[in-house]
């Protein structure tokens, strides 16, 4: 179990993977270069698909195609008509933390294990949701919103803005170190086969969960912030 407990505070530490040599040196974290290397790969994979598309889709654009319409669906159902100018967004976000979780498989650290990725993630969506209620209701409305249903809710509406990133924050950051966690104790018990099923399940089935989760509540919220009260 000591073993188990170093290499737990091993993983809460974010590495540095190199240290830029400007202002006496800016270290860049691991998951930095790894979302670097993500970024990468799925801009060069859109424009490897996107150029070869044909008006009959076939072979693997059938399966592009499948999946963004699936995606298009899904938020669309949640966010209504109104929402279908913030679905490039939030596809990229559930494609992006889908990849980061799974990258695993690959020998690279997942991004999302470092709280620092998962605190960033969180802000953003957050941030999204208030200028989402900016813009689908004014910036009286969106005021007048803290007061909903009745004033004496204001100052646990307000509340809310850090609660809310704070909870998609650690459910992901505790999901994905949970997983970690579970994979070591595996290994400590039977250290050989079993682990590798166990990676996948963890890696990719897990791992494509925790992204559906926390983009269906990001999207849950934007709904909430486009409702109208009046």
């Amino acid at each position: 179990m000591g073993n188990l407990a170093e290499k737990l505070m091993e993983e809460l530490e974010s590495e540095t993977a190199f240290t830029i040599p400007v202002f006496g040196g800016i270290p860049v974290p691991e998951s930095c270069v790894v979302t670097w290397i993500i970024m990468a790969v799925l801009v060069l994979l859109s424009i490897i698909f996107v150029r070869r598309f044909k008006t009959v889709p076939t072979g693997s654009q059938c399966l592009v195609e499948i999946l963004i319409s699936w995606l298009n669906n899904f938020f669309t159902e949640i966010l209504g008509p109104k929402g279908k100018k913030y679905l490039p967004f939030l596809e990229t976000l559930i494609i992006y933390i889908a990849c980061s979780n799974m990258i695993g498989i690959f020998g690279l650290c997942p991004p999302t294990k470092d709280i620092n990725v998962t605190v960033a993630l969180a802000v953003v969506a957050i941030v999204l949701i208030q200028v989402t209620a900016i813009k689908e209701k004014g910036a009286g409305g969106w005021i007048k919103g803290f007061k909903q249903p009745m004033a004496i809710m204001l100052p646990i509406n307000i509340l809310e803005l850090v609660t809310r990133p704070l909870s998609l924050c650690m459910r992901l950051f505790g999901n994905v170190l949970g997983a970690f966690v579970v994979m070591e104790l595996i290994k400590l018990v039977v250290p050989v086969g079993v682990p590798v099923i166990f990676s996948f399940y963890f890696d990719i089935f897990d791992g494509l969960i925790q992204a559906y989760v926390f983009v269906f509540l990001t999207s849950l919220f934007m709904s909430e912030a486009m409702e109208s009260h009046d």
